[in-house]
């Protein structure tokens, strides 16, 4: 059902439903000639000129009998006189009246408040997606560095076994030792083990990060036997490498 508003003095009433309008007439509140628009009609007009889609039952005049003298109409009543600041005219049927100002929906202040935090957490979110994005590519380049340095952990223990027991540092030409591609698996382009110029013996292993900025550099595990210890270094930022081979 369509809401209705009225005009009361000066002043404007409703939204309400078509039935508190038609209560409102039955109970002397409101009179044929009050002022009244839904949203559709053109303009303000008198209630009797909407009864019937109101359902408004109105007496009928009496009809004069054909012998009596016919009694001059009454005048037609005058409409109120508004003060000129009145949403109302002072015309009647002809009289055009802004439509009542409507109040926001619910739906429209959810979208309205929605639209608001959407303009404050993009940015927010753009922010924290710069900060983040960095830091979650380092945490995955540097656990793909320590899982390839765990991997050579049994290849150290051989080297060091080696070493130990044949006073020299194992060579390429040693049996028992993997081959230089058997770590791919593990992150690892190619290993190499040997001597390095200190006279310390150990692992020389190329990282496989491909499209990373640390593909291709070498991390070095080097066994001293005088001091039975082992250290470790690479040519990666120490951001990437394990905490036991950063400088």
């Amino acid at each position: 059902m369509s809401e209705w508003f009225h005009a009361e003095g000066n002043r404007q009433q409703g939204p309400l439903p078509a039935e508190q309008l038609v209560e409102l007439f039955r109970n002397n509140q409101i009179s044929l000639d009050t002022l009244v628009w839904r949203d559709g009609l053109p303009q303000w007009q008198p209630l009797r000129t909407v009864v019937d889609e109101l359902g408004l039952i109105v007496p009928a005049l009496d009809v004069p009998t054909a012998a009596a003298e016919p009694e001059p109409e009454p005048a037609a009543p005058r409409p109120p006189v508004l003060p000129p600041s009145t949403p109302y005219s002072t015309a009647a049927a002809a009289t055009t009246l802004p439509p009542p100002k409507k109040k926001l929906s619910g739906c429209a202040l959810t979208a309205i408040i929605g639209g608001g935090l959407l303009l404050v957490l993009v940015p927010v979110m753009a922010i924290l997606a710069a900060i983040a994005l960095p830091a979650y590519s380092d945490y995955t380049m540097r656990a793909k560095v320590a899982a390839a340095a765990d991997a050579l952990h049994p290849l150290q223990d051989q080297v060091q076994h080696f070493a130990d027991e044949q006073g020299r540092c194992p060579g390429a030409n040693d049996a028992g030792f993997p081959a230089p591609g058997d770590f791919t698996q593990a992150g690892l382009s190619a290993v190499n083990i040997g001597r390095f110029n200190n006279g310390h013996c150990g692992i020389e292993a190329t990282l496989a990060m491909p499209g990373k900025s640390i593909d291709g550099d070498l991390l070095w595990l080097e066994y001293d036997r005088d001091s039975g210890r082992w250290e470790c270094s690479g040519e990666s930022d120490d951001k990437y490498l394990p905490t036991a081979c950063r400088g």
